[in-house]
């Protein structure tokens, strides 16, 4: 199974790449680095671990 690779922040809607930096929490959650920094890595929603998401190479 794959993870669902979201192209936006959940918190601030900025867009998010396939290759760049996001995190995500096992509820496949996520957010940008500056969104995961602002709530200390916790998730808001689960109240789960950010973790950083694997990166995926552009097609």
């Amino acid at each position: 199974m794959a993870l669902e690779m979201r192209e936006t922040c959940e918190r601030c809607e900025v867009s998010l790449t396939a290759d760049g930096p996001a995190s995500i929490c096992s509820y496949e959650c996520t957010f940008c680095a500056d969104c995961t920094e602002a709530m200390a890595a916790n998730c808001p929603n689960c109240g789960g671990e950010l973790v950083a998401r694997p990166r995926r190479k552009a097609d």
